[in-house]
Order: C-alpha cells, then structure tokens, then sequence
C-alpha cells in the first residue's frame, strides 16, 4: 500500500515538474517573443528615421555664391530717397516714397548679378552665353540686391560680397543628385552652365553654406531654390494657437463636468459613447464637416489658418476629453471622501484636491493631441490650405499653408531631384517639433506628479 501511495506521489511530481518546465517554456517564449517585437519595431524606427535624415540633412546645406557685388551708378541710376518735409502730410510723402520706390524697382538688378559672376569668371560673357550664365543664380536673388540697396543707399558706388543661392539645378548638379554621365539633351543645364559652377565651385566662389532660405522665406514656384517653410511654419503657429485655446479649455472643462458632476443616466452614457466614437472618426470626415459648417455656411475666409485651426479643434477634442476623464478616474475616491469629510464643497473638492492630483495626466493628454493635430495633413487639404502662399500670415484670418500640407506639396513638385531632399528636411522640422511637444509632455508630467 505504501508502494503504491509512493509511486503515486512521484508520479504526481513528476507531473507538476513537468508543467512547471512546460509553463518555464512558454513563458521564456513569451519573452523572448516580446524582446523580439520591440527589437523588431525599434530597428523599423531606427531605419524610418534614418532614412529620413540622409535624405533631408543635405537640404540644410545649399550651393551659394560669395559675389564682389558692385552697385555700378550707370547701373543704379536713381535719385536720392525722399525724406518728409517740414509740414508734409503722411498721404504726400507715402506718395513720394512710392514713386522712388517704383524707380529702384525698374533697375536692371540682374546685370549687377551679371557683371559679379563675368568678373569672377574672369572671361568676357558673349550676348548669345547670357541665357546660361544666368542659370546659375536663381532668379529671386536680384531683389535681394534690391532690398539690401534700399536699406542702405550709402552702398551706391561701392562693391559689396554679397551671399546669393545659387539656382536649384546647379545645386542639383554640385551635389551629385544627377548623373553626369547623361547626354546634353537630358541635362538640366547647358554645358556651358555646367563647366561655369564646376569651375567657380572648384574656386571656392560657390560654397555649401547653411540654408537660412528654408526657414526664412515663403514658397516660390518661380525661384525652386529660394523656396522655404516661413508661410508654412507661421500657418501652423496660428492653429496650434488656436487649438490650445479652444480645444484644451473646452476638453478639460467638458471632461470635468461628465466624470465629476454630471448625474449617471442614459444621456451621459449616450455622450460618452458619441465622445469615443468622435476620437475614431478618420480625419478626413472633420474636415469635411469643417468646410461644410465653417466655409460653406459660416462663410469663413478659405484657406485660413482661423478655418484650420477650427478644424483641429474639433478634432482634437475627444482625445482631450478622453485623456483628462481618464487621468480623473485614476485618482482614488479616498481623496475625494476625505475632502468631503472635513466640510468641503464638491466643487472644492474637484478643483483644490482631485485636479491638482490629475493634472500631469491632463498636461499630457492635451499637448499630445495637440502634437497629433500638427502633424494633421487631410482636413487641411479639404479647406484649401493647399493652395500657393507666397507671403508671411500675419494673423489668423490670412491665407497660409502648413507643415504637413508643405510637405504634401513639396512631395509632388515636378523638380524631383532638388526637392525630394528639401521634403525630407521639412519632415524633420515638423519631427522635430512633434518631439519637442511630447518631450515637453514627459517633463510636466515629471516636474507635477505627485505620490499620494
């Protein structure tokens, strides 16, 4: 009988050994799973990243010229800029500037640029060669001449070195984003052309130099080099303002009444389940409803940041929403009967007790989303905030772009070779500030957590 209860007994642990190895097992596998797939995504991360930056660091470099410009007077043949008279109105001497503003205007700046680059070429340019010693600046540059001379009329006379960009073919070809070997027919430059920034690039007189041009100029369909992400970034800086003063407010006030103060019947439930519905809607549908309601009713100017920013808003709503009800419910409701035990209100007790608590979860939530509405590209493209802007927005009612529809746009230009570089710097400054949001996210939710 003891025999029997014996082996009984090994046989039983020897069962439970074998399931505890077997459990071992699985769970190494699981882990090994787990290692496996967040290796897997951060090296996807690493390569998507990657990739981006060798395709997008070269753009923040572009071929420039260092030109000896002189500001020849033969060339340069206006009168002196008038100065306001004693007893003149303003309406008169607008009136003044304008007409000499109108003659600095008529001025050939382009042969200023041509005798720059005849004289560091060291060669006499024939009529029928103007065509391709043009080509190697672009075209945008001579009113830079122009705005440095009415800045400062004291340069007449005087030679200047002048920074210029030089034109995107050549900064195509200098950079070796075409290939050489190509027949002339299919180059983007003449041959002329081609041995010009070859040799002034040996010489030093074309240079890399930072581009300052990506950040401070608008978009240019007529000057490719020159283009650059000012109209865009100040686009998007008007509706992230935006979006921050309606949607954070509206989202926090709204999650605060539902989870704190609103009674529990059907109505809630019912807008609790809209509210999470609402933050699985495509993008796509609110901006739909965005030129439904704010252009096409509203009569909103097109293409406004003041639409955009609207649109965002309604967006980015139920994320607020959800984040702050959330970050709510995980404080312990011992704090709230505590609260109410000594004599405070429900209102004190949400606002001096419970929101304090919740507040780094509501931080987060509310500058995640609105990092996910700039990086937002679809409502966008259906209130026309695709449309061409060449000037800086100076308030929200005026017609700009934004990073995400810029880079849209960018992606889809016909001059390939220059501009799928500058796409990809243009996607690392949306990232950038994409990161610098969620990074501030980590750092209040740091800087305000508190252990209870």
């Amino acid at each position: 009988m003891n025999t029997i209860t014996q082996a009984s007994r090994r046989e039983r642990l020897a069962t439970i050994e074998r399931s505890l190895a077997s459990r071992h097992r699985r769970e190494k596998r699981f882990r090994r799973l787990g290692l496996a797939a967040v290796v897997t995504g951060m090296v996807l991360v690493l390569i998507l990243f990657a990739s981006i930056l060798m395709r997008g660091l070269p753009a923040f470099w572009q071929a420039s010229f260092h030109l000896d410009i002189h500001f020849d007077p033969e060339i340069v043949d206006v009168s002196e800029r008038p100065s306001r008279e004693a007893g003149e109105s303003e309406a008169d001497f607008r009136e003044r500037d304008l007409i000499w503003l109108s003659e600095v205007g008529r001025v050939n700046w382009q042969q200023l640029i041509d005798n720059a680059l005849e004289e560091a070429l060291g060669e006499e340019i024939e009529p029928r060669q103007a065509r391709d010693l043009r080509a190697l600046v672009t075209s945008a540059e001579r009113r830079i001449l122009r705005d440095r001379f009415i800045e400062d009329q004291s340069m007449l006379g005087e030679t200047h070195t002048i920074k210029l960009l030089a034109s995107a073919n050549v900064d195509v070809w200098l950079k070796g984003n075409i290939d050489r070997d190509l027949p002339d027919s299919q180059q983007q430059l003449s041959a002329q052309t081609r041995e010009w920034a070859d040799r002034l690039y040996a010489e030093g007189v074309i240079t890399n130099a930072f581009s300052t041009a990506l950040f401070l100029n608008t978009d240019s369909r007529s000057s490719p080099a020159s283009a650059g992400l000012a109209g865009a970034f100040m686009g998007s800086l008007f509706m992230m303002l935006i979006v921050m003063v309606l949607s954070v407010p509206i989202g926090v006030a709204s999650a605060i009444y539902l989870e704190e103060f609103a009674p529990k019947n059907r109505l809630t439930d019912l807008i609790e389940i809209n509210i999470n519905n609402l933050a699985a809607v495509p993008s796509i549908v609110f901006g739909l409803l965005g030129a439904a309601i704010f252009i096409g009713y509203l009569r909103l100017p097109l293409s406004a940041p003041l639409v955009g920013g609207l649109v965002l808003t309604l967006m980015t709503l139920p994320t607020i929403i959800i984040a702050t009800r959330a970050s709510l419910r995980s404080i312990p409701n011992s704090i709230r009967q505590a609260a109410l035990g000594i004599g405070a209100s429900r209102v004190q007790t949400v606002f001096h007790h419970v929101l304090p608590l919740a507040l780094p979860g509501i931080l987060t939530g509310s500058i995640l989303g609105v990092a996910q509405a700039l990086g937002e590209t679809a409502p966008l493209l259906l209130i026309g905030m695709n449309a061409f802007v060449s000037n800086i927005p100076s308030s929200p009612i005026d017609q700009a772009s934004a990073l995400p529809v810029q880079i849209y746009l960018w992606q889809g230009n016909e001059l390939r070779n220059f501009f799928e570089a500058r796409t990809s710097a243009a996607i690392i400054v949306l990232l950038a500030l994409m990161l610098s949001l969620n990074a501030l996210a980590i750092w209040l939710r740091k800087k305000f957590e508190t252990r209870w």
